[in-house]
């Protein structure tokens, strides 16, 4: 039943996008260099907050993802990252949290910024959730896992924690590119010795309801099912990655 649904959602986001004449990139109707700009406010917040504190500077988690981190459709604030945020703070766990998610960003666009984000923020931690609008614009699986790699090695060497988070694609692209295509996070994972988020949308694949209307996109309801998902992963790496 899960298939089946996933294939029907695919297949009515590609017949949409196809009937409004637009490239099929993860249903990203925000521009890239409005999306950017947001993002290099965000960041700049958070390395000004990061250096307020002159005695004891906070540690800086650095998101790099797309529009499932970067709260599209949703009110400000209220996406998964955001939620991260408050539940550092409920737990007093003293950390900054800089969003650098792009709707429609891809693993070149996430490679491409990681030199600038490193060398500004010089995070504690980067989490990784890039991947899926590669394999909807039809991006060789080799490209995918070698941007993936440099990103987590870019983040490695300015001595930063990883947490690569891993994404399904629909059945329809067949099951041997969707195996192929789930099972190189794994293997980075294995790899590059970071921990995994198997799969960020668990626990919400097959309801209907916690989509938006597009039924790729978690509406704000499944936000918190998205925190639960990354929490588990994250947590220990919060005791070992202060600077």
């Amino acid at each position: 039943m899960m298939t089946r649904r996933l294939k029907v959602r695919a297949v009515g986001l590609i017949a949409a996008l196809k009937a409004a004449c637009i490239p099929v990139v993860f249903a990203a109707t925000l521009s890239a260099s409005a999306q950017a700009a947001n993002t290099a406010t965000q960041a700049t917040a958070a390395a000004n907050a990061a250096g307020s504190d002159t005695q004891q500077p906070k540690p800086t988690i650095v998101v790099l993802g797309d529009s499932i981190s970067a709260e599209y459709g949703l009110p400000r604030d209220t996406g998964w990252v955001a939620l991260m945020r408050q539940r550092l703070s409920s737990e007093r766990i003293d950390y900054n949290v800089a969003n650098a998610s792009i709707s429609g960003d891809t693993t070149s666009g996430g490679r491409a910024r990681m030199p600038a984000l490193m060398q500004r923020l010089k995070p504690a931690i980067v989490i990784v959730e890039l991947g899926a609008n590669d394999a909807l614009r039809g991006v060789p699986l080799s490209t995918t896992e070698d941007n993936l790699r440099t990103i987590i090695e870019q983040a490695q060497q300015g001595h930063a924690k990883v947490l690569l988070i891993g994404m399904y694609v629909p059945p329809n692209y067949g099951p041997d590119y969707t195996q192929k295509f789930h099972g190189l996070y794994g293997e980075l994972s294995k790899q590059l010795r970071v921990p995994l988020v198997p799969f960020l949308l668990a626990g919400i694949e097959d309801k209907p309801d916690m989509f938006q209307a597009d039924q790729i996109h978690p509406t704000q309801r499944a936000q918190p099912v998205l925190l639960d998902n990354v929490w588990p992963a994250l947590k220990p790496l919060l005791h070992t990655s202060s600077r």
